[in-house]
């Protein structure tokens, strides 16, 4: 369960015995997400340094690692402030991108060791959003549940942008997550989830699993609490990226469109595109 202290607006999910997951916000709506035993961290995709050196001050925390998803902004510009405090961190990102504080570059299939944490994830490669975009997802028991920390790659009902990337690498992207169990938790990088819904609605407005998920949503959006991690398994009932084929969305696609669209990529790119000039 995720708590949010009025003081601080830091998220963070307690559970006894296991590391520790704690959502920051920062920037306008970025989540920096930190996995930490008591002792050591790592921080996944800092798109500014100050909420996780204040994080680490206050919990007496050591830097071990960063994990890095693509090389926009505010995914990485925290990285030189918080290697100045912790120099010889390990920073671990795609490979094919050119981004200047990575020094452990991986691809998809290889795994990432975190120092000091005896933490393993697996890398997989998730191209879309941009070139060389990747996800890490590690099932170690420790965390309770497998978790996937995505980036810009999938979000809560929404999927990211194609800045560099073609709908059939995003769409295939998405697809590499069916094999991931169902409990997985989707760690994204933004809340963007209202806005998502919206467009889901617009897509899907019979989705009563959907429709149940806008109210829990925006309940906790009042309490200035995140609607992050959702699951695999919520997601592939209500995110309309992940139900491309379900007659209801397939319908709405082709009313839309006045033609038939073909299912599978096709369908994706129709969605994306629409999402991209959508006005709720």
């Amino acid at each position: 369960m995720y708590q949010t202290s009025p003081e601080s607006t830091i998220a963070t999910e307690h559970r006894a015995d296991a590391l520790v997951c704690t959502a920051l916000p920062a920037l306008q709506d970025n989540y920096i997400w930190v996995l930490d035993d008591g002792a050591q961290a790592v921080v996944v995709d800092p798109g500014q340094a100050a909420p996780v050196q204040a994080m680490l001050r206050a919990r007496q925390l050591q830097l071990a690692a960063i994990l890095l998803t693509h090389h926009h902004a505010d995914h990485v510009a925290g990285v030189p402030a918080l290697l100045a405090d912790a120099p010889g961190a390990p920073v671990f990102g795609p490979a094919v991108e050119a981004i200047a504080t990575v020094d452990r570059p991986v691809r998809g299939g290889e795994r990432v060791a975190v120092p000091g944490l005896a933490l393993d994830f697996q890398v997989l490669d998730t191209p879309g959003h941009t070139r060389g975009h990747i996800a890490f997802y590690s099932a170690d028991a420790r965390l309770g549940a497998p978790r996937l920390f995505c980036g810009d790659t999938l979000f809560a009902c929404g999927c990211g942008r194609l800045f560099e990337g073609t709908p059939e690498q995003m769409h295939a992207s998405l697809g590499g997550f069916a094999a991931l169990p169902d409990t997985t938790r989707v760690h994204c990088a933004h809340e963007y989830t209202l806005a998502n819904i919206r467009f889901a609605l617009a897509c899907e407005p019979g989705n009563r699993v959907l429709q149940a998920f806008d109210r829990e949503a925006s309940a906790l959006r009042e309490k200035g609490q995140p609607t992050v991690p959702t699951t695999l398994g919520d997601e592939r009932a209500r995110n309309p990226f992940l139900r491309v084929d379900v007659p209801e969305i397939a319908a709405t696609l082709e009313a839309r469109a006045g033609r038939a669209v073909p299912p599978g990529a096709p369908r994706f790119a129709a969605l994306r595109a629409w999402k991209d000039v959508f006005q709720p």
